[in-house]
């Protein structure tokens, strides 16, 4: 079960776990205070005498931290042993910043023994309840009952979701062999039938949450009274496309009708959200490049002492509108990387790189000068990666709607870097696009703030960095 929230589909399981855990944490808070005044002894504030609000901006404050550890998302893919280290790291980085905002706001102050007891609890009681989650999510609890009607070429795409993290949110029932499917598409048999002659007793008897219409050829073939009777009797009734948008965070171009592109409801840029935009855009660069700016310098040293080279690389790259611009980073590959001119993608292990290239590459340093193309309104601090020119022009006539991920600005992150692996050819490319366009139909501020925190884990657990 999702919901919609912002113009993104978050997963109701999620929605409960970021509860749950908030509670959690104020628990532990509460226990901590208790603990670190009867037990331990300090001068701090007498049993009872729980600091409500700064309980309650610390326990979101964690939860944001483990938002940006990629722990709230559906499709997270580590073993029990690496959400631990997560949620360890997500509630350690929470304390560093603690003090400083005690600083700042003196009445939000929690003594650092009450929050060095209160993080050991927590660290116990989100352990065990990720331990239960991870044992109940894969279960039926909070899946919907879904119901394919149609068992071809458009209903094959169900067959891509493999992985476990795909179907976390749902569970098929059963595929409806349609009048116009393609027949040569062979689904599971066991999974197969014919459509029942009627159609609603049929989706009431079996619980049914949702009937996804999947069928290959829908002119005089869809039961539209059986439809309309399970939509009356609350059995939603989806479209493939959008059920797999909602369920994989992507556009499949495997179903793409340009009519589709026509008549969605997404794709706005209105005036208001471009300011809001923009505004945003100036404030995080700003936000992040005053304290960034040490590193900056020190990076800077460490590249021109290496080889003498030049510090900064600019590339062409193609922005908004398929405008062209360069694009700053830090130099980390040789200066003859491109000897010859031609435009070649990187590669893991590339022996182009440089001993100080490797190390910024990985923890995403060499990305800190491309700030400066956000203030000048070249990308935003969130979009689709900008490609270069040659890379454009051959992807644009091998992939289908590719330049409709230009209709926004290009960013230093986004939704595609969050949820695809780095690309290195014509089919990641493929991949990445379709996360791009989902981008692009889904943008809002709140959406940008989610990539920019989840951000955080990319870095950190250097995910994609070549």
């Amino acid at each position: 079960m999702t919901i919609r929230l912002f113009d993104h589909y978050i997963h109701m399981s999620v929605v409960v776990l970021a509860i749950i855990e908030l509670c959690v944490v104020l628990a532990a808070l509460a226990l901590g205070n208790y603990v670190a005044t009867e037990w331990l002894w300090i001068d701090g504030p007498k049993p009872g005498k729980f600091h409500q609000l700064s309980c309650a901006v610390t326990a979101v404050l964690v939860i944001f931290s483990m938002a940006a550890m990629g722990l709230y998302r559906i499709a997270l893919r580590a073993s029990y042993s690496g959400v631990i280290a997560r949620v360890v790291v997500a509630v350690v980085l929470c304390g560093m910043f603690l003090p400083f905002l005690f600083y700042v706001i003196r009445p939000l102050y929690i003594p650092p023994e009450e929050t060095f007891v209160a993080a050991g609890l927590a660290i116990l009681g989100l352990a065990a309840v990720r331990y239960a989650f991870l044992k109940l999510v894969d279960e039926s609890y909070f899946k919907r009952k879904v119901l394919v009607l149609g068992a071809g070429k458009r209903a094959a795409q169900f067959m891509t979701l493999r992985r476990l993290s795909d179907q976390r949110g749902f569970k098929i029932n059963k595929f409806l062999w349609m009048e116009g499917d393609d027949p040569d598409v062979k689904l599971p048999d066991k999974r197969v039938r014919k459509l029942p002659d009627n159609l609603f007793e049929y989706a009431r008897s079996r619980g049914i949450d949702e009937i996804v219409i999947a069928m290959d050829d829908r002119r005089g073939n869809l039961p539209v009274r059986e439809l309309l009777e399970c939509r009356l009797a609350s059995i939603d009734v989806t479209d493939v496309m959008n059920f797999l948008e909602r369920e994989t965070g992507k556009i499949n171009l495997e179903l793409v009708r340009p009519s589709w592109l026509i008549f969605e409801s997404g794709f706005r840029r209105q005036l208001p959200r471009r300011v809001a935009q923009r505004i945003f855009d100036v404030v995080a660069s700003a936000v992040v490049l005053l304290p960034a700016a040490p590193l900056m310098l020190i990076t800077s040293v460490l590249i021109k002492l290496e080889d003498k080279g030049p510090i900064f690389y600019r590339q062409r790259r193609v922005g908004q509108n398929n405008v062209p611009f360069d694009v700053l980073k830090f130099r980390s590959m040789r200066t003859d990387a491109e000897a010859g001119g031609k435009a070649i993608w990187a590669q893991k292990d590339d022996d182009r790189v440089t001993r100080v290239g490797r190390v910024i590459r990985k923890i995403r340093i060499d990305e800190l000068p491309q700030l400066i193309n956000v203030l000048r309104g070249e990308m935003s601090v969130v979009g689709p990666r900008p490609e270069r020119p040659e890379f454009v022009d051959q992807l644009s006539e091998d992939l289908p709607y590719y330049l409709e991920r230009h209709r926004v600005k290009p960013g230093i992150t986004g939704w595609a870097q969050l949820c695809y692996p780095y690309g290195s050819s014509a089919k990641d490319a493929f991949e990445k696009l379709q996360y791009d366009l989902y981008y692009v139909k889904n943008r809002s501020l709140i959406f940008d703030f989610m990539i920019l925190l989840q951000t955080a884990e990319v870095v950190l657990w250097q995910k994609g960095a070549r």
